[in-house]
């Protein structure tokens, strides 16, 4: 018996991709195997699309994550101009302007964070000191992946 899941989100759940579920959350399940599966299926894993762009809330971490293992593996270091994102593939560079002031910095994503903070982005202390937001700690920014 195969297993048919009941929505189109359910369908980008077994793909194994939490971008398409976003995007499938809102497909109804008559449409699961028509334009939902295209709209699931070309997203790819995660949130690879070349045209990635969000607008949200960045923060910065550092302390007590100094020399811990990254999602990459390789230890934190807050004075690398890295980032922690909760869906965007590891080692994907991204540029992340602060709508306020409109400085950009450009970070290395080698880190998860949590999808339930509602942050688009968590920075090194160095790279939110780059950008103007390591003293109020929390910055509407704009994230946006850069190709290489």
């Amino acid at each position: 018996m195969a297993l048919r899941p009941a929505t189109a989100a359910g369908f980008a759940l077994l793909l194994g991709c939490i971008t398409c579920v976003a995007t499938a959350s809102s497909v109804g399940a008559a449409e699961l195997y028509g334009p939902a599966l295209s709209r699931v299926a070309h997203a790819g894993n995660g949130a690879s699309a070349s045209t990635y762009s969000r607008v949200g809330e960045a923060s910065w971490y550092g302390g007590r994550h100094i020399g811990r293992l990254t999602a990459s593996g390789e230890r934190f270091d807050a004075r690398k101009m890295t980032a922690a994102h909760p869906s965007l593939p590891l080692d994907t560079r991204v540029r992340v302007t602060n709508l306020r002031t409109g400085r950009s910095v450009e970070v290395l994503v080698n880190d998860r964070s949590a999808r339930s903070t509602g942050r688009v982005i968590d920075l090194s202390a160095h790279a939110a000191a780059a950008l103007g937001i390591k003293h109020q700690g929390i910055a509407r920014v704009r994230v946006e992946r850069i190709e290489s």
